[in-house]
């Protein structure tokens, strides 16, 4: 959800929209000709310019959504075929949990590096290596013998769209001229909204139709000829383009922010079938001495050269510094929630994956509506109290959800869990669409970029740290004896799924109450909103686009935040607000 947006950023730093080029070398940028215009260099020129009367940048435009599409996708359809892979494969529940919770943290681990070497390289290079390796990874997923290699192949596929991802909007930024970027991220958006949506209905289908006695291979399979289509018509219809003066790669920064989280989330994953082993206590410590390892290590890299991993100067600003806590918290409600959720339906109560899979459609529904309305409606009016108030709704449809499950048991129909499922999508909604540009609102226009990626990164690492601590608020209720309906009949074991899924929802709840509180220091009223009032109101129709973009994309793109994915518009109004 995201993940696109922090190279949109950048690209918007790098364009001379009036950031202050000396905080970043790459302040210049410059697009190569390419098959899609056919134009010279450009330099320092408005991007897409050149592009602006060619029909065929549509057809970069297609694909490099095609590509986000099939990202978000990706990361839904699994969660509704894990029962389906662990009855396949034998899977134990450490090795479930790695297969969503290694995708994310591969993905989070390589978000900015993956953005910077699209600076150095090139976009359209770092996308078409992106997507060729995305695809690989699938087919590796899809012929996976065991549960082993397909964690591997899952964290190659998190590695490949941590190199695919962040160049999409950058490419659009470069490829389309200003005045049609309102148009194309209305369309970004509503690509997104309909990957959230139809991503566990596509998952559902293809494991409950069993195509060729494959079962739930298909949902990685139907990846090759999608991606093979996005590689040659991206080689041939994408422009080339990459930042004149490129900041430099942190990779002793990746390694380090890598090997703290690994050395946290593993444990927690692999302890309760380990019986919790001394080793496991160790490493959880260890990783906060080697999270301070890359701590200083930042601070020596920005006096160097001026290009870390992370700018700790934002950690200065205690709305961003407030932000990151919420979005880093909201990773991990969304990784807790997601897998626990399909195992109740699935497991727990027996449903196939279709049933499971409509039942999640008015979430959906929900996240969308209240995300398209909180941004272009109430945010501007209420700011920070809209945000609060997400989270209280979404904490009340969790409390209704608890009461119903014990209520009904296992006999709940998924028509009985319409009301707490909408109730909190429309909290979710309220949260997730203007939740970046609340962070973003008080930090300095040279450091936007660095800025979105770190929010993007950070919510994948929530995502994966909740997705370990499925291990304690839900697995560490359920024995394993209870897996097998023949010992302990199928009855015993819905009983003891509802109780570990209930146990799960107060995990939850309170960290949303977490969250309510850590946004009272977000600014009462997002800046973004009253800038581009303002700027719409006297610079005339020239700003309608970078408007439209601050409407209409994060509310499409946040849709996608119920699959645990980044904030990709958000942020855009950015070239509107530095004319």
């Amino acid at each position: 959800m995201s993940s696109q947006q922090p190279r949109a950023e950048d690209a918007a730093t790098k364009t001379g929209t009036g950031t202050d080029a000396s905080a970043h070398p790459e302040a210049s940028a410059h697009t190569e000709a390419g098959p899609a215009t056919g134009s010279g260099p450009v330099s320092g020129a408005e991007p897409g310019a050149g592009a602006a009367g060619d029909r065929r940048r549509w057809i970069a435009l297609a694909v490099v959504m095609t590509a986000a599409f099939m990202d978000l996708v990706d990361v839904t359809i699994v969660n509704i075929a894990i029962p389906s892979i662990e009855g396949d494969l034998g899977a134990s529940f450490g090795a479930i949990q790695w297969i969503t919770a290694g995708y994310a943290l591969a993905f989070a681990a390589g978000l900015i590096t993956g953005g910077r070497l699209g600076d150095i390289y090139g976009r359209k290079r770092l996308f078409l290596v992106g997507i060729a390796a995305f695809t690989a990874a699938s087919a590796l997923c899809g012929f996976a013998p065991n549960a082993e290699t397909l964690v591997a192949a899952r964290l190659l596929q998190g590695a490949s769209a941590a190199m695919m991802v962040p160049q999409v909007l950058s490419i659009v930024h470069v490829t389309f001229p200003a005045h049609e970027r309102g148009k194309v991220f209305g369309l970004f958006g509503a690509v997104v909204g309909l990957g959230a949506v139809s991503g566990p209905l596509l998952g559902a289908l293809l494991t409950q139709w069993n195509l060729f006695g494959l079962e739930w291979r298909p949902i990685f399979l139907i990846n090759l000829p999608v991606g093979i289509a996005g590689f040659l018509l991206g080689r041939k219809y994408i422009t080339e383009s990459r930042a004149a003066k490129a900041l430099r790669l942190d990779l002793v920064g990746v390694a380090l922010i890598t090997l703290g989280l690994l050395m946290l989330i593993y444990p927690l994953t692999r302890g309760r079938e380990l019986d919790w082993p001394l080793w496991g206590h160790l490493c959880m410590a260890g990783s906060l001495p080697v999270f301070g390892a890359f701590v200083l290590y930042e601070r020596r890299k920005t006096r160097r050269d001026g290009s870390p991993l992370v700018e700790l100067a934002l950690f200065r600003v205690k709305s961003f510094a407030a932000g990151i806590a919420v979005q880093l918290t909201f990773g991990v409600v969304l990784g807790i929630f997601f897998l626990v959720w399909t195992l109740y339906m699935q497991i727990g109560l027996g449903w196939s994956p279709l049933k499971a899979g409509v039942t999640g459609v008015p979430f959906s529904v929900a996240v969308s509506v209240a995300a398209g309305l909180s941004v272009q409606l109430l945010v501007p009016r209420f700011g920070r109290k809209v945000l609060q108030a997400g989270a209280a709704t979404m904490a009340l449809g969790l409390l209704l959800y608890i009461w119903e499950a014990g209520r009904y048991g296992t006999a709940i129909e998924p028509w009985q869990m319409v009301l707490p499922l909408v109730v909190m999508g429309l909290g979710m909604g309220l949260i997730v669409a203007p939740l970046t540009d609340a962070v973003l609102s008080e930090v300095p226009r040279e450091h936007a970029g660095s800025a979105s990626g770190l929010i993007n990164t950070t919510t994948q690492m929530g995502n994966a740290l909740g997705l370990g601590l499925v291990s304690v608020v839900f697995f560490g209720t359920v024995d394993e004896a209870h897996l097998a309906p023949d010992a302990a009949g199928a009855g015993a074991v819905g009983a003891v799924f509802t109780d570990a899924f209930r146990h799960s929802l107060w995990w939850v709840a309170a960290v949303l109450g977490a969250i309510f509180l850590l946004m009272f220091a977000l600014p009462a009223r997002p800046k973004q909103h009253q800038e581009t009032a303002a700027v719409a109101e006297g610079d005339g129709p020239d700003d309608a686009p970078g408007a439209a973009a601050a409407d209409v994309s994060p509310a499409g793109d946040h849709a996608g935040h119920a699959a645990g994915h980044p904030a990709d518009g958000a942020g855009e109004p950015e070239p509107a607000l530095t004319r």
